[in-house]
């Protein structure tokens, strides 16, 4: 299913016309830095509910 998504996102950006392609690029790569720093935060959050196992159950309360 994944190889099929990227197939068929390639064929339509081979389609485009340079123009439409800066933008979905720029697109693109604030999506790719986004999901950086998202696992960034979720490896730090982890690594505090690690040493502080009640810090969740305080923070829900």
């Amino acid at each position: 299913m994944e190889q099929q998504l990227r197939t068929e996102i390639n064929q339509i950006i081979v389609k485009l016309p340079e123009s439409q392609l800066k933008p979905i690029l720029a697109y693109l790569k604030e999506i790719e830095k986004s999901s950086k720093e998202n696992n960034e935060l979720m490896i730090h959050l982890n690594r505090i509910f690690k040493e502080d196992p009640g810090l969740l159950k305080k923070l829900a309360q």
